[in-house]
């Protein structure tokens, strides 16, 4: 198994091109990020070249809304989102730009969120547009909550970029029964991301066994740890030395 280290949970204290040095000295087959634009493109690119580490994707801003694109009426500042990802995943060769929802609910709220992927799609046919279900305790109110919605989504709008983000924390707070869950909708997965639950801390303690659960899915790219460490994260990785 390769595993890639989200730098938006892991060594979070660390600037993030000493966090890409720090994956890479750790283990790391690669990287990805939650919203790194306040780090000149140009460093970061600089130190996934030194490390040889791929990053595999980032997000469109957050905000206070947990993102723009299925509000009504921010359709001009979800785009404008979607623009500075795309440009930024650009600029240091990451591979996929996750558009967030937001929260909204609502038939409009599903007209704005088509849209405005219908958008990163057009802009990005050259990268992996991820749209990612979040759980309504960590989320409330957030627009994309379950695979089945994803799906029926993703198969309406016929978008061949268009993938989905299974997260496999949201999706056993959400949904369980994850080994099924995943083979059902594997042809619309673009990447797959993994933490404890309940508590979204290391993956090697909570109800999940994910050291038997990871291989038996179908899955050869590096699974994404997108979790929440207790103290430094470098005492938080004996599953990375035991898994691989």
């Amino acid at each position: 198994m390769r595993f890639s280290a989200n730098l938006g949970f892991l060594w979070p204290e660390t600037p993030l091109p000493d966090a890409i040095r720090a994956a890479k000295n750790a283990g790391f087959d690669a990287v990805e990020m939650h919203w790194p634009y306040d780090v000149p493109a140009g460093e970061v690119k600089a130190a996934l070249e030194e490390t040889g580490l791929p990053c595999l994707g980032l997000n469109t801003r957050r905000g206070e809304t947990r993102g723009l694109s299925a509000i009504p009426g921010q359709g001009v500042a979800a785009r404008e989102a979607v623009d500075e990802a795309v440009a930024y995943a650009r600029a240091i060769g990451a591979g996929a730009v996750h558009v967030m929802a937001g929260i909204a609910e609502g038939p409009q709220a599903e007209t704005a969120y088509r849209e405005t992927l219908h958008y990163a799609c057009d802009a990005a046919p050259d990268l992996t547009i991820l749209i990612e279900p979040l759980n309504r305790y960590d989320a409330p109110g957030y627009f994309l909550t379950t695979t089945g919605q994803a799906a029926v989504l993703i198969d309406a709008m016929g978008r061949a970029n268009l993938k989905l983000m299974f997260d496999c924390y949201h999706v056993q707070v959400m949904e369980g029964d994850l080994t099924r869950r995943f083979g059902d909708i594997r042809e619309i997965v673009g990447h797959v991301q993994f933490a404890g639950v309940p508590d979204r801390g290391r993956p090697d303690r909570g109800e999940i066994a994910y050291d038997r659960l990871l291989p038996a899915l179908d899955w050869d790219a590096p699974f994404g740890a997108e979790y929440r460490p207790e103290g430094a994260t470098e005492a938080s990785l004996d599953w990375l030395r035991d898994w691989r």
